[in-house]
């Protein structure tokens, strides 16, 4: 690969601790380093996979966000996830090789292209890489199983507080603040992720506001309450 001038090494990413590299020793963070490229930005919505591609790459977030969905036969938007510096893109391919849901960028993204190929000969010489990629892929099943037991289980308040509090942390793991922070998913894609319509996402959250619990200025969201938020989560 031919290092890019402006290439960010993996050694002076500030997401490196939540990203592959964040087990090795500087020599192993360096070889990794090797087979990372720098994917072209993307601009907003832009789609980085398609359902149904063959896998080729496994993506880390720099800067930006993403949400992953899949479309049903009648062409229905379900929103998976939403991706943050820091988070890995393309784990769904892995089972057979192909991409099971679409990614799409919901403001200009930076991306790190890590080719699955050298990814796969590297693991195999680098037992901390291998474990961190099993670790990665453990968290990623755990968090859709907990989106699961969160719809199933919580009121519609309750979800959107949970979603909430859920981001906050995210945001805190990535050394930004969990008080206040601006949301790059539009209401209708909150309302998607989470089984709600549009309508009740800004009911709720003209509702939680009045509680003193958040104060709402467009995308912008300050946390004023987390122990009065986290009570209307249900926690």
């Amino acid at each position: 690969m031919a290092n890019l001038s402006s290439h960010i090494h993996c050694q002076d990413c500030s997401m490196s601790a939540l990203c592959l590299a964040q087990p090795l020793d500087a020599d192993s963070m360096a070889r990794l380093d090797t087979i990372i490229q720098r994917h072209k930005p993307l601009h907003k919505r832009d789609v980085l996979t398609a359902a149904g591609a063959p896998l080729k790459f496994l993506y880390a977030v720099r800067s930006g966000s993403l949400k992953s969905y899949t479309l049903d036969d009648n062409g229905v938007e379900q929103i998976i996830d939403f991706h943050l510096p820091g988070d890995l893109v393309g784990f769904d391919a892995l089972a057979d090789g192909k991409h099971r849901s679409f990614s799409q960028a919901l403001e200009t993204t930076m991306l790190c292209e890590i080719p699955l190929h050298s990814l796969d000969e590297l693991a195999v010489q680098m037992p901390a890489l291998r474990k961190q990629m099993m670790k990665l892929m453990s968290t990623e099943i755990f968090a859709s199983k907990q989106l699961l037991g969160n719809l199933n289980n919580r009121s519609a308040q309750q979800r959107l507080a949970h979603f909430l509090l859920t981001l906050s942390q995210r945001f805190a793991d990535r050394g930004l603040s969990g008080k206040s922070f601006r949301l790059t998913m539009t209401r209708a894609d909150i309302g998607n992720y989470l089984g709600l319509s549009v309508e009740t996402i800004s009911r709720i959250l003209s509702a939680l506001q009045a509680d003193g619990a958040i104060d709402v200025q467009n995308k912008l969201v300050e946390i004023t309450s987390f122990e009065r938020l986290r009570d209307l989560a249900g926690h």
